[in-house]
């Protein structure tokens, strides 16, 4: 099957395979443009976000022909078109994954960020530390134990995660207390009145706190309203706001703003944030830290 529409030819081996192995034959295109799909959905997997600019350095191709395979990958379901790229479809504005899957992505990156932020505490630490939810917290309350060592006290911890709570439930040097409320199963975190009431009474010395976006526009987000009260709550509440998030947050904006840059004071992170991010925090007064 063949059909000529001004310079261009539209090709498929068989009427009955979908668009997306038809190959467009463009003036100036290469000729392979199912490889150059099937890599930018690869690509989506392991990253989440692409850019027309970046692609079409890469594959060497005209951004124009880019936005031709999005817009075909888009209409296959594979993505979704957002000014100047596209993102996968499990990030909409309201998408979460689950705490198991979430844990097992950028586990390297997440350590390195842990052990960084972690040290920010020193063996000589005496005072209150709040984790909020969420697995990067939770790698940095893991390498809590070590940092303090064996002889430590006067360390309170605070947490409304249940992940947090069973790391730290059997460490002597250190004083627990779990808040409680409705806990969300996706991740395994306390939300609700109750949970923000009982952090508004709080004056921790330190918080860690997660997020799953973070923009120069719109600053720290997440898709839950809950959750966001939480996060709100805790940033209204610590003394000193440390945030720990993967470069994979950068740039995503979710449904709910729960801080403003100016709200927090360090950043932890395992790679620079791009040029206008920078700026911003660098506005804000953030102290950035890459690990």
């Amino acid at each position: 099957m063949s059909a000529k529409a001004g310079q261009g030819v539209w090709e498929c081996v068989d009427s009955c395979v979908p668009v997306l192995y038809c190959v467009g034959i463009f003036e100036g295109d290469p000729v392979y443009a199912m490889e150059r799909q099937q890599l930018i959905e690869r690509e989506l997997r392991d990253v989440g976000r692409v850019s027309v600019v970046d692609l079409a350095r890469r594959f060497d191709v005209t951004t124009e022909t880019v936005r031709r395979d999005l817009d075909r990958l888009e209409g296959t379901g594979s993505l979704r078109r957002v000014h100047g790229g596209a993102v996968s479809t499990d990030r909409a504005s309201t998408a979460e994954t689950t705490l198991t899957e979430r844990r097992d992505r950028h586990g390297d990156a997440k350590r390195a960020i842990a052990a960084d932020a972690a040290s920010l505490i020193g063996s000589t630490f005496r005072g209150s530390i709040f984790f909020d939810g969420g697995t990067t917290p939770a790698a940095v309350a893991a390498a809590l134990p070590e940092i303090l060592g064996p002889g430590s006290t006067g360390v309170e911890v605070v947490t409304h995660s249940l992940e947090t709570a069973h790391l730290l439930a059997g460490e002597e040097q250190l004083s627990l207390t779990v808040i409680g409320g409705r806990v969300r199963g996706v991740t395994a975190a306390a939300v609700g009145a109750h949970t923000v009431h009982a952090i508004t009474q709080l004056r921790p010395d330190i918080a860690f706190v997660g997020t799953n976006g973070l923009s120069a526009g719109f600053g720290l987000s997440t898709p839950d309203p809950d959750e966001a009260a939480v996060k709100s709550a805790i940033i209204q509440s610590a003394r000193r706001i440390v945030l720990v998030a993967d470069a994979a947050k950068f740039g995503e904006e979710l449904l709910v703003r729960f801080a403003r840059l100016d709200e927090i004071d360090v950043l932890v992170t395992n790679a620079a944030p791009p040029a206008p991010l920078a700026e911003a925090l660098a506005d804000a007064d953030v102290e950035v830290r890459v690990a």
